[in-house]
Order: C-alpha cells, then structure tokens, then sequence
C-alpha cells in the first residue's frame, strides 16, 4: 500500500481542483470495507486517547496541555495518509459514476 501524503498525488486527481478532489476521496471513504474503517477508527482512537490523557494531567502539569497540543496538531499528518491510501482502490469506480452521471 503506498501513501499519499497530499491529494495532488493521488493517481487520477492530479487534474482536479482541490474541493473536487476531496469530495471524490470522501465518497471513495464512504466505500471503504467495515475491516478498514474499523482500522482507521482505531488509529483514530490511538493518536487521540494520548491526548485526552494528557489533557487530565493538565492539572498537575502545565507542559501536558502544550504535548497534547501537538498531538492533536500532528492528528491529519498521522490519519489523513492513511484514509487517503485505503480510499485510492475505490476513486475509479468513483470517478467513473460522476463522469457518467455528467453526461446524462
């Protein structure tokens, strides 16, 4: 599985404008199997259960809020890839319905 860092990279996007580009990965999302989703879901859960954590510990130490601020800046950098690199398989069938539904 290769990752995609940005949606320009994406095979088949390279042409589109970005509001386009991301309105085909959301739909190809939305075709995802439940065992990715349910992998998706988890890192999901892994980068932002550190971070309430820390937000309790806020109380005892100040420095937690600005480590849990940074998780949380770093979230789309960790989970946004990966989403896009599970959606690639799904944007041809995709991109073939609008183009369909476009000339009709």
């Amino acid at each position: 599985m290769k990752i995609y860092t940005s949606t320009k990279k994406i095979p088949g996007l390279e042409n589109k404008g970005l509001t386009e580009r991301l309105s085909l990965l959301e739909e190809a999302s939305k075709k995802l199997s439940v065992p990715q989703k349910t992998i998706l879901n988890v890192l999901k859960l892994l980068v932002l259960i550190p971070t309430f954590a820390l937000i309790l510990k806020t109380s005892e130490n100040f420095i937690s809020l600005a480590w849990a601020m940074l998780i949380l800046l770093l979230y789309p950098l960790f989970v946004k890839p990966i989403q896009y690199s599970l959606s690639v398989r799904y944007l041809d069938e995709i991109i073939k319905q609008n183009s369909q539904s476009t000339e009709d």
